[in-house]
């Protein structure tokens, strides 16, 4: 009623059996469920007709954009990691790897460690906050890539391994570059507040620099200084395929 569609109309739309739905009618669906910007693109993404979608051939490799890395350069006083589809790990800088532990290589996933690896839940102490926030994220890729069988097949690998995963899946919820603070327990430079913010380039909006910001003149900013002059080595372990 509050969309202005009829009950058999509605219905159809729930059970998929609406094979194109007018961009109006998603406009009013999102005024009526008092979506926001976020969750008004994702219902956009899944009621977008098959015919919009085109299949481009094979996916090839993602590159790191050139402009993005420039950027990292500059800002290799804080954390910072670039992430394409999927959240493949495209580049990251040293003092990334030395707040979180590891060693962040091109190739690998970011959301297979975050899940995966037991180290993130004990470094991340409001791990459930980021990781709640990440598998939204992921959900939000669902949408705008329903044919890719890769991520399909990652989100069903992290849903049988986790059952947070599986939790927060099954609530609905989607969230795009959301700012979420990381706390993070150093095991030798003591705890640590990142805001946690995400950049989209020009170029590829697959990819996202995240930038780990500090408040100036904060316990955190001024012990990474400290934290990067340290030749921090990762230990390497048989199980760091796992997550790769």
């Amino acid at each position: 009623m509050l969309a202005g569609l009829s009950p058999d109309h509605y219905s159809r739309l729930e059970q998929g059996r609406q094979q194109n739905v007018t961009d109006e009618v998603v406009r009013a669906l999102s005024q009526a469920l008092q979506l926001d910007d976020v969750e008004r693109a994702h219902l956009r993404d899944l009621a977008a007709p098959t015919s919009r979608r085109r299949w481009a051939g094979p996916e090839a490799a993602q590159r790191p954009d050139p402009g993005m890395l420039r950027l990292m350069t500059t800002l290799e006083h804080v954390p910072v990691l670039l992430l394409g589809r999927r959240s493949e790990v495209l580049a990251s800088n040293r003092l990334l790897g030395s707040v979180l532990g590891t060693a962040m290589e091109p190739g690998t996933s970011f959301v297979r460690w975050l899940f995966l690896d037991p180290d993130a839940r004990a470094r991340i102490v409001n791990w459930a906050d980021f990781a709640a926030a990440a598998v939204g994220s992921l959900r939000y890729e669902v949408g705008r890539h329903p044919d890719d069988r890769l991520l399909a097949d990652l989100v069903e690998e992290l849903r049988a391994c986790d059952p947070d995963v599986e939790r927060w899946w099954d609530d609905q919820r989607v969230t795009f570059r959301t700012s979420v603070t990381k706390r993070v327990a150093h095991p030798t430079a003591g705890p640590l507040v990142f805001g946690i913010e995400s950049l989209v380039g020009p170029h590829d909006p697959e990819q996202r620099l995240v930038v780990y910001t500090v408040e100036p003149d904060s316990p955190t900013a001024r012990v990474l200084p400290v934290l990067a002059s340290w030749s921090e080595e990762v230990p390497e372990r048989s199980g760091a395929d796992d997550w790769s």
